[in-house]
């Protein structure tokens, strides 16, 4: 933290401590969860993979942090990359965020559909940006690409 946003915080600029306070909380959720991190943003953190059933194949995603919403219009998640721009509609219109044990931190399940053929594009390290749009939300998450070897 620089020493201004420090100055800031001690004489009670909420802005200064937001910002402190949210980069703990998607670092504690990082730490808390067991699985990898798929991509991150201010306050939340998003957690996905690809999943197959009998050919058919969906992007399942969970969204851990501030996120909270309620909807039955459905979502819809645009990934884009080094030669790929994929636009995913959610496979259920109505999703809810569920509370968590830690206050302020909530978990929100989407999955959403893909072809095969979009699928197979679908690589961590060649993601970019992965953009949620759900109700009056639109978080933009940053991809964390993973080192092969991890």
């Amino acid at each position: 933290m620089s020493f201004i946003t420090k100055l800031k915080s001690a004489f009670g600029n909420s802005n200064a401590s937001k910002t402190v306070a949210t980069q703990d909380t998607t670092d504690a959720i990082m730490k808390d969860v067991d699985n990898k991190p798929f991509a991150i943003s201010d306050q939340n953190v998003l957690y996905a993979g690809l999943n197959e059933l009998g050919g058919y194949f969906c992007f399942q995603t969970v969204i851990v942090g501030t996120l909270e919403v309620k909807t039955k219009k459905g979502a819809q998640l645009t990934i884009v990359g080094k030669d790929l721009n994929l636009v995913l509609k959610s496979e259920s219109v109505e999703f809810e965020t569920e509370a968590t044990a830690l206050k302020g931190r909530m978990v929100t399940k989407i999955d959403f559909q893909i072809d095969e053929k979009n699928a197979g594009k679908i690589d961590p390290l060649k993601i970019d940006e992965l953009t949620l749009n759900c109700k009056k939300h639109e978080i933009v998450f940053t991809a964390i690409a993973h080192d092969q070897k991890q």
